[in-house]
């Protein structure tokens, strides 16, 4: 009986053995198929997922290492005029109406500390440089203060003003661990592979339909708190949303960042829509009416336009057409 036990476990033993032994073997034939599939490939992004398995993405210092006094105090308002503008600087605001009544965390989520969420945290590491752009190199100033007259469709604070050194405060503290010109993994957005046809807004207004409309609505307006100072959900068209200006209105960066944050919830582990999905429904919502900003001093030197940036004149014979929507790989330099 005794024997008869023993030979039993060995045979569970052998057969879990076995099992296990498979299972190494065939995930070391993934991790070669697709280690072979970047380096044979590399123009396709790494994931996220697999960026976040490989180095620990960006996170915001710990609230502890805020300082107390006038500093201290301008970083907490910093903070609280990016996770609320309109309350302070909305056609409702408290200090002064200067914006559409968007918040900057509806641009650069939780109060912009979300990896691949258009954060912070690079944003004050990178600055002062080149933008080609204004053809000037920019300080952190003249950042914040486009954010304010593109995204929030409005005018900027002073930089001299109490905002404006509250929200250079805040940025800065946010980037304080990130060394000078030294991007970290997570930061801003991230882009997902061009697309072999031109992004569709008929086959995005469905994606938008089934997954965007319960919290923007079906016109794109938004919902308004019940005090109607500012958003739960924030316009995605028409007057009160951002202009055609906005880094946004750059269809590959409105695509990657709907990819890792939308719908509601989302976040780069945990995706929802696929990449065509995501460009079209991009194309979509850039493709309905918003105001207009004139850029013309934009971009003086046209060789240095970004492919998807949807105004002409262009350097190559491609058309407006399809510098807002694509194909771009035929762009591709």
């Amino acid at each position: 009986m005794e024997t008869n036990k023993i030979q039993r476990y060995k045979r569970i033993l052998t057969g879990s053995f076995a099992c296990l032994l498979m299972l190494v073997m065939l995930l070391g034939i993934e991790t070669v198929l697709l280690c072979t599939r970047h380096l044979t490939h590399p123009d396709i992004p790494k994931a996220p997922a697999a960026l976040a398995a490989a180095t620990p993405l960006w996170r915001p210092p710990a609230v502890t290492t805020i300082p107390t006094g006038e500093k201290g105090a301008a970083i907490l308002y910093g903070q609280a005029l990016v996770s609320e503008t309109a309350r302070y600087l909305g056609p409702k605001g408290s200090v002064r109406p200067m914006t559409n009544g968007m918040n900057c965390q509806n641009c650069h989520l939780q109060a912009g500390t979300k990896p691949f969420g258009n954060n912070y945290s690079f944003t004050a590491a990178s600055y002062p440089k080149f933008r080609a752009r204004s053809n000037s190199t920019e300080t952190l100033h003249k950042r914040i203060s486009d954010c304010f007259e593109r995204s929030l469709n409005g005018v900027a604070p002073d930089s001299n003003s109490k905002e404006m050194v509250a929200l250079k405060a805040y940025i800065e503290w946010l980037g304080s661990e990130v060394m000078p010109h030294a991007k970290p993994d997570g930061s801003g957005i991230q882009k997902i592979a061009f697309l072999s046809r031109p992004a569709d807004p008929k086959k995005g207004a469905q994606v938008y339909q089934q997954q965007c409309q319960t919290c923007h609505g079906a016109d794109g307006a938004g919902v308004k708190t019940p005090d109607e100072i500012t958003y739960t959900f924030p316009p995605l068209w028409g007057p009160n949303s951002y202009n055609d200006g906005a880094g946004l209105f750059r269809l590959s960066s409105f695509a990657g960042y709907v990819k890792y944050n939308m719908p509601f919830g989302v976040d780069y582990n945990n995706t929802r829509l696929t990449d065509e999905e995501a460009w079209d429904v991009a194309a979509f919502i850039n493709s309905q009416p918003r105001p207009h900003k004139d850029q013309s001093a934009d971009w003086q030197n046209i060789k240095q336009k970004p492919i998807d940036f949807p105004f002409g004149p262009y350097a190559d014979a491609y058309s407006e057409q399809q510098h807002k929507y694509g194909p771009f790989k035929p762009m591709q330099h």
